[in-house]
């Protein structure tokens, strides 16, 4: 009895796996129509080649004239190799799937009209798309490959050095050449602004607004603004051991972190319950942990 519940257990959780699959599998090919709307409608018409792969083949496709779809699947090729090499094939496989898609989409939708022929526009409205398309796949657990496994490659040599540091200086020497190759530096700096954009919209698709109030309390009543807060707002409490340098008393000092749109029902509590109560509040740019940023996002 015991074995055939855990063979339908088995089968259950099977099911629920192949849905799991086909959902994110759909998601994926969403996805990247954006991601490929924002290269062949924005972009690649303005030549503004903002980083990565991408950026290389929009560089190619105005030099050579090969189709920008076809350049980012061939030039994603020793890419895979070595994804494979490091990672395995299960790991690159929905990577291969974006790619291949990418390319295909890509390549049709370069027939269409560009969607504007201002480069200004099409720099914010393109990497808005780019990114935002990028950051469903991630969601989703795939990813377009080019840049992705090759600094996830160089993590694996040198951990310290920070995937954001990586795509910066990434999308920097693409820029750069790109002023070289295509003789425009107002498209370089164009390109530069959908950089920045793109980067503030993935975090915002990734994460959202994570922003945050960092807030110190420093008050002979502590323990009752830290019940209220933990218990009224819902926001964990950290209770740090003090003294007073003049009295010489020992007291906690609050530590709290909290979404931006919160604070002002923190602050009524605090006035209400101790309106001598000394305060620090700063701003928390990234935080990580349980409802914020995970530890391991920066880890592709």
């Amino acid at each position: 009895m015991a074995k055939a519940e855990k063979e339908i257990a088995m089968q259950v959780r099977e099911k629920k796996s192949v849905k799991r699959r086909i959902w994110d599998y759909g998601v994926m090919t969403l996805a990247v129509v954006i991601y490929s709307a924002g290269i062949s409608l924005f972009l690649d018409p303005n030549a503004l080649a903002p980083g990565g792969v991408t950026g290389i083949a929009i560089i190619l496709n105005k030099v050579f004239g090969i189709e920008t779809g076809t350049l980012i699947l061939l030039l994603n090729i020793p890419i895979f190799i070595l994804g494979i090499w490091k990672f395995g094939f299960r790991f690159i496989l929905s990577t291969v799937y974006c790619t291949v898609l990418v390319s295909i989409v890509t390549n049709i939708m370069a027939g269409l009209r560009p969607a504007t022929n201002d480069p200004f526009l099409a720099a914010l409205a393109g990497s808005s798309l780019v990114a935002a398309g990028l950051g469903w796949v991630f969601k989703a657990g795939g990813t377009t490959g080019g840049m992705d496994i090759v600094f996830k490659v160089l993590r694996l040599k040198i951990p310290y050095l920070k995937t954001s540091s990586l795509y910066l200086i990434g999308d920097a020497i693409v820029v750069g050449i790109s002023v070289f190759a295509l003789r425009d530096v107002d498209k370089a700096l164009y390109a530069c602004m959908a950089v920045f954009v793109a980067s503030f919209v993935l975090d915002l698709v990734l994460y959202g607004r994570d922003e945050a109030k960092l807030i110190y309390i420093i008050s002979d009543r502590s323990q009752t603004i830290g019940e209220r807060i933990l218990k009224e707002l819902n926001i964990g409490v950290t209770y740090i051991k003090g003294r007073g340098a003049y009295s010489g008393k020992e007291k906690n000092v609050i530590l709290c972190v909290m979404k931006k749109q919160l604070y002002p029902k923190a602050e009524g509590i605090i006035r209400a319950e101790d309106p001598a109560a000394f305060m620090i509040v700063t701003s928390a740019n990234e935080i990580y942990g349980e409802g914020y940023k995970s530890y391991f996002s920066e880890k592709l």
